[in-house]
Order: structure tokens, then C-alpha cells, then sequence
């Protein structure tokens, strides 16, 4: 796939950043062309999580940058001047992506820039709830290339297990930022009195929360494979690797609980290969 001049230098500082990373063992295992296009989107959501991130500017001022996205690749998908998603259009042209699934990325990023999302319940849409490095959703749907059914299936319950595995990952770089991502339901059940973000995570039952939204990501991720081992036609080796990988993780998170002081819990190289031979080299 090819790219316009001034899209080329940020999807090679994307490919750079996430080399050994297992979103790029993962994606490594797709056809060139399908590679590069997800390369693509995640420019996209990289570009548009900086807005919400970064803490630049006055809530105004993000909301508007988020809306002139919103309008670029609105014009895209019409074959208008796309602006700054004009690097997304060959993409557009060769997949027909769903224009819903990159403006609900937005939104997600629109929904933290308009207040510190701090234990929202469970009734919250979970579209909507982007914890930081939460930026796969287009590019699952994009990537499987399956037909419908099974496709928005398997997208749907990997996505929300990456989506949980990361909240749990992340509790402290975005407590950091006044963000607390963990239901309200489950930090009131293990008796967490909701506060501020850092103030939550000192609680010593802060550990019974997480190990109920850990249970819940155990779900997706069963419900994940389920459909995989039904074998529908798509490519399904860079889902079951992703799965593989966050699934590892999240074990190894559990094994270390997620009492204070926590560390990032990271998978070893030689792991990584090992896991990378098991589960990413079949159809």
C-alpha cells in the first residue's frame, strides 16, 4: 500500500514505536496491503488520543479539534477533501471501512476531553469508555476481514477484553491524569468509597475490584475464541495472537494483584516468540 508524501514519515514513526510491541507481532502476520492500512488507522487513533491526552489547550479547544476530525473523515467516506484524514484515503477506497467505528473512536476521546471520566457504572456505553492506548476497535473490525456476523462478533468481545486488560493495566498512568476507568459497581461491591483517582487505587481492596473486571475480560476472551474455533472465513491469525498476548497478561497481572505499589506487568521476549509460534503461525 502506498501513501502520500506527508502521511509516509507518521506511519513509519507509528511502525518504529510499536515494533516488538504484540500489536505489531500481531499485525506483522497479515498481507502486506491489510497491514498497512491498519498502520493507517492507528495514525488516526494516535492523532486523535493525543488530543484527548496530551492536556493542550482548553476543553474548547480539544472539543473543536476533535470535531474538525470528525468532519475530515466524515468528507472521506463522501469522496469530499478529507484535510488532515487524507492519509486514511486509500485505505477508504480499497476496504470500505465502517465510518461509524472511526466516529466512535472520537467520541470516546470527546467523552474524556468533556469531563475526568472517574468510575463510571456499568450501564455506560463501553464504546464510548477509551481507557489510554485504547485505539484497536477500527482497526479490529478492519483487520478480520470476515463476513459480518462472526467478524462484528469476534470484534466485539476481543476489543472489550484489550479494552478491560488495559484498564487494568493502565489504573495508574491514568489516575495520573485524573481518570479512573474501574465500574462503580465493583469498587462500591469490594467497599472502595469512590474519591480521587490515586486516592482509589491506595484503597487495600482496591485488588477485589479489579479481580471482578479481570473475570469479566475472561469472558470476552472465551467468548473470543469460541467464535475462532468455529474457523470462519477471514483472517483469523492476528486476533488469535492478540488474544493469546493480552490473555497472558492479564494472567500475569492477576498472579501479581493489584495492591499498591504496582509494576507494569510486561511479557518476556522469549516469551513473546514462544507465543508467537504457538498460536500466530496456523490458519
Amino acid at each position: 500500500m502506498t501513501h502520500s508524501a506527508s502521511s509516509a514519515p507518521e506511519i513509519e514513526a507509528v511502525r518504529r514505536k510499536a515494533a516488538g510491541s504484540s500489536f505489531y507481532a500481531a499485525m506483522r502476520l497479515m498481507p502486506k496491503s491489510e497491514r498497512e492500512a491498519m498502520y493507517a488507522i492507528y495514525v488516526f487513533c494516535r492523532a486523535v488520543d493525543d488530543i484527548a491526552d496530551d492536556g493542550l489547550g482548553t476543553r474548547a479547544e480539544r472539543h473543536a479539534a476533535l470535531d474538525q476530525w470528525r468532519s475530515d473523515v466524515t468528507r472521506l467516506c463522501a469522496g469530499g477533501a478529507a484535510g488532515k484524514a487524507a492519509f486514511l484515503a486509500e485505505m477508504f477506497a480499497r476496504y470500505r471501512p465502517r465510518l461509524d467505528d472511526f466516529l466512535a473512536v472520537i467520541d470516546g476521546m470527546d467523552m474524556d476531553v468533556a469531563e475526568d471520566i472517574v468510575a463510571p457504572d456499568l450501564a455506560t456505553p463501553r464504546s464510548l469508555l477509551r481507557p489510554r492506548g485504547e485505539r484497536r476497535r477500527p482497526a479490529l473490525h478492519q483487520g478480520l476481514r470476515m463476513e459480518e456476523g462472526p467478524g462484528f462478533a469476534l470484534a466485539h468481545h476481543l476489543g472489550r477484553a484489550l479494552q478491560l486488560a488495559n484498564i487494568l493495566r493502565d489504573l495508574d498512568e491514568d489516575a495520573a491524569i485524573h481518570r479512573l476507568y474501574l465500574p462503580r459497581e465493583f469498587l462500591l461491591g469490594a467497599g472502595v468509597s469512590i474519591g480521587e483517582p490515586l486516592e482509589v487505587l491506595a484503597n487495600p481492596a482496591l485488588d477485589k475490584a479489579c479481580r471482578e473486571v479481570a473475570k469479566l475480560a475472561h469472558g470476552h476472551y472465551r467468548e473470543a475464541g469460541r467464535v475462532i474455533a468455529a474457523k470462519p472465513k477471514g483472517n483469523l491469525r492476528a486476533p488469535r495472537l492478540m488474544g493469546a498476548v493480552y490473555s497472558e497478561i492479564l494472567r500475569k497481572m492477576e498472579a501479581a494483584g493489584w495492591a499498591s505499589p504496582r509494576s507494569r506487568v510486561r511479557i518476556p521476549k522469549a516469551q513473546l516468540a514462544m507465543i508467537i509460534l504457538r498460536h500466530g503461525l496456523h490458519a
